[in-house]
C-alpha cells in the first residue's frame, strides 16, 4: 500500500518504508484481535463448521492462523487503518523536529 503523504511533511523513502511497515504490523495485530473476538479458531466453532476438530492443540495454534490471515488482509489493502497510523506517525515525527 502506498499511503497518501501529508503535504509539507518531508520524509525520506527509507523512513517511509519503516513507518509503513510498522503501521501495517499494527493493523494486522488489530485485525487478528478482531478475528479472535469473532470466535475464529475456537475448537467448538471449528467442529460446527466442519473444521479439523483438533481440540486443545488446534486451539493453541489458532492464533498463528488468525495472525497470518490478518497479515494477508492488510497485504490485500486492509481496512485503511495502516494509512491513518502512518500519517499520525509522520505528523508526530514532524512535530518532534520542530
Amino acid at each position: 500500500m502506498e499511503p497518501a503523504l501529508i503535504p509539507s511533511l518531508p520524509v525520506s523513502a527509507e523512513r517511509r518504508q519503516v513507518l509503513m511497515a510498522k503501521a501495517e504490523e499494527l493493523e494486522a495485530t488489530f485485525l487478528a484481535e478482531m478475528l479472535a473476538h469473532t470466535g475464529l479458531g475456537e475448537s467448538g466453532l471449528a467442529e460446527m463448521e466442519g473444521g479439523f476438530g483438533g481440540g486443545a492443540g488446534e486451539t493453541q495454534f489458532a492464533s498463528f492462523l488468525r495472525q497470518e490471515q490478518a497479515r494477508l488482509m492488510v497485504e490485500g489493502g486492509g481496512i485503511g487503518l495502516a494509512e491513518m497510523i502512518f500519517n499520525t506517525m509522520v505528523e508526530a515525527e514532524h512535530a518532534d523536529r520542530t
